[in-house]
């Protein structure tokens, strides 16, 4: 069959796969001030501007006014645009928040969905479950990984809270679930949770840092910082990633639980992230895969991640400062 092939002269800048986000609130997040706080759903642009091309959303402190229904319109939406947009079913908290009444079900019959998440724990928002309920979150998410051949995974917020992720822990000595079901991200928000984390990767869990700001004074790594300690420690170099929070709400709260300051979440945090672990000296291929490759592993997405032939056509062409030149989204230019 004859076929057009158009050739791009990227005239010597690098090219890169495609970000994948695997946490981002594309339906917007929380409203942790009242409603007029809550954020406005994710425009495609926010996302191949900042050279990322597939994303996973999630729903976080607002399970309750936002649900897994808008959640998945939203994804399909994108997907409809260009980009590959999945999703999770549930929030913060327990029982999940589900469309079909069931975790199973949603993962199985639902295309966009492919695990569990946020849920949190260790933090004073969540619905502070027993280690009964948890595992039990855990097994329906992991069954029906296997059942449909996607993720599966339990993707947990972790919070402030000095238990950490004691529960995690727990629950993988405790049962037979496999540690890779058990996905913590904000793992950089307290230099203990960190380690915790880290002795977690070593018994199969892949951990995932979020590109949140640090202010002066906090107890928190930035994104890069975490990402370099973890390298320089040589841990399993597959069970770390990298995600934005983006369009999430970022609140600060006092000792009394009152918030007392918010951001919102950018995924350009993630290239920004990038730019600053070349600039501490390491080389970007050793970072490039905590945004590709091990996101792609865990979300089991063979066709993600890579410039290879028979991968999706997710590339993005970098100028001299990290900042996007051009975004290719399964073959198509957006950016």
């Amino acid at each position: 069959d004859e076929f057009t092939v158009n050739t791009y002269d990227a005239q010597g800048k690098m090219a890169i796969p495609g970000l994948i986000d695997a946490h981002t609130h594309i339906t917007g997040g929380g409203g942790e001030s009242g409603p007029a706080s809550r954020i406005l759903p994710r425009d495609i642009s926010e996302f191949t501007e900042a050279g990322v091309t597939t994303v996973v959303g999630v729903l976080g402190t607002d399970d309750i006014t936002r649900n897994t229904e808008t959640l998945v319109t939203q994804a399909r939406g994108l997907n409809q645009l260009g980009l590959t947009a999945f999703c999770h079913t549930g929030g913060y908290h327990y029982p999940i928040t589900t469309l079909t009444g069931s975790v199973s079900r949603d993962i199985t019959f639902i295309d966009p969905v492919i695990g569990v998440g946020e849920l949190a724990i260790s933090d004073h928002r969540s619905s502070q479950m027993t280690l009964d309920e948890f595992i039990r979150v855990a097994s329906e998410a992991h069954v029906a990984g296997l059942l449909t051949g996607k993720a599966g995974i339990l993707h947990l917020h972790l919070g402030d809270g000095e238990r950490g992720l004691s529960l995690v822990k727990e629950a993988i000595e405790k049962c037979e679930i496999p540690a890779r079901v058990f996905n913590p991200t904000h793992i950089n928000r307290r230099k203990q949770l960190f380690e915790e984390a880290c002795e977690l990767a070593k018994l199969g869990c892949s951990v995932d840092i979020t590109t949140s700001p640090v202010r002066e004074g906090q107890d928190k790594y930035w994104a890069h910082e975490a990402l370099c300690l973890y390298l320089d420690r040589k841990l399993p170099k597959d069970k770390i990633t990298v995600s934005s929070d983006g369009g999430g709400c970022l609140p600060v709260y006092n000792k009394k639980g009152e918030m007392t300051d918010m951001k919102v979440g950018d995924s350009k945090w993630l290239l920004e992230t990038i730019k600053l672990g070349v600039d501490s000296g390491k080389k970007i291929e050793d970072l490039l895969p905590a945004f590709t490759t091990n996101v792609a592993q865990l979300l089991k997405l063979e066709n993600k991640g890579k410039i290879e032939v028979g991968c999706d056509a997710d590339i993005v062409i970098l100028n001299e400062d990290f900042t996007v030149e051009k975004t290719m989204a399964r073959g198509k230019w957006h950016v």
